[in-house]
């Protein structure tokens, strides 16, 4: 009966709801200007791990139809594409789809505006009509969020996913601090830094729309790099949230301690932009929930 209870009480919450609120108490949403002016820094020149771990996890078969949702300067399509898979690679950033054309360009990967082997670079925001941008119901066998679900409406947007593909959907949330963050640092200055858990919004609202959501778990490494120890404070400070402006003496002296000299200096970084004279002494650390699910059409048999 207990169990009973507690399972009822799960089933009445909307999740939806709840995240909505969450969304208003954060601060504001990332726009496409702000991603225009960082896309030059997001040009991979390889598969990242956490791209291969991701596409591994993701079994997606040569030649199929695939949306990459957010997909960013390429690090999931290109790959893809290589495969001879027909992607399209949407995003609401220009700019991050001219770094794609760019990008595909050079690792000999065909870019156009048919559905051929190759990618298909769409502007799309998860609140557009995906209608409009060629994306119907039974558009492509996998739809894929890696990394890009920033959205008021996130059932909304998951439910957008479920209805374009038919084999299978995969998302990857953040279930740590969060890319913008490096706990480790945090913590020693006594900054409290929350863990997040926007990934279990996502598998909630999943199995309240009747899906059976799989999760696995990738880790995702990032070794910041700087030239002087003012550069490296200026860069972490960002991390600091209002209330926390005393604690850039502390930062300092952190970082002093623990900044060591980067063996890879002047060496092209994972986005292409070229490493700092030292780095930290230990490796920032990223967790992300990979969340994914059969649509709706391959579970009720159709």
């Amino acid at each position: 009966m207990n169990v009973d209870r507690h399972s009822a009480l799960l089933l009445s919450i909307d999740w939806n709801a709840e995240w909505m609120q969450l969304q208003e108490a954060r601060r504001r949403a990332d726009d496409p200007a702000w991603w225009d002016k960082r896309a030059k820094h997001f040009r991979p020149k390889e598969t990242s791990p956490y791209a291969r771990d991701f596409l591994a996890l993701a079994g997606i078969c040569p030649g199929e139809r695939v949306l990459d949702m957010g997909c960013g300067s390429g690090t999931l399509a290109i790959p893809l594409a290589q495969r001879g898979c027909r992607v399209v690679a949407a995003d609401f950033s220009a700019r991050m789809l001219d770094e794609l054309t760019t990008t595909a360009g050079e690792a000999n990967v065909r870019v156009s505006s048919d559905d051929a082997a190759g990618i298909r670079p769409v502007l799309l925001a998860w609140d557009d009509d995906w209608a409009s941008a060629g994306l119907d119901e039974n558009s492509v066998d996998v739809a894929l969020a890696s990394r890009s679900i920033a959205t008021h409406n996130l059932r909304a947007a998951l439910e957008k996913l479920d209805r374009v593909a038919t084999r299978r959907c995969c998302v990857t949330l953040a279930c740590n601090a969060g890319p913008r963050y490096d706990a480790e640092v945090m913590n020693a200055i006594g900054v409290s830094v929350g863990e997040s858990v926007d990934w279990l919004y996502a598998f909630n609202i999943l199995a309240q729309m009747d899906r059976a959501p799989e999760v696995s778990y990738l880790a995702s490494p990032r070794k910041d790099t700087f030239d002087s120890l003012e550069e490296g404070v200026a860069d972490f400070a960002r991390m600091l949230e209002s209330g926390y402006e005393d604690k850039i003496d502390e930062l300092r002296s952190y970082l002093a301690e623990h900044m060591v000299k980067n063996d890879e200096a002047g060496q092209p970084g994972p986005k292409g932009r070229l490493q700092g004279r030292y780095t930290l002494d230990h490796m920032r650390l990223t967790r992300w929930a990979f969340i994914s699910w059969e649509p709706v059409r391959r579970s009720a048999g159709i």
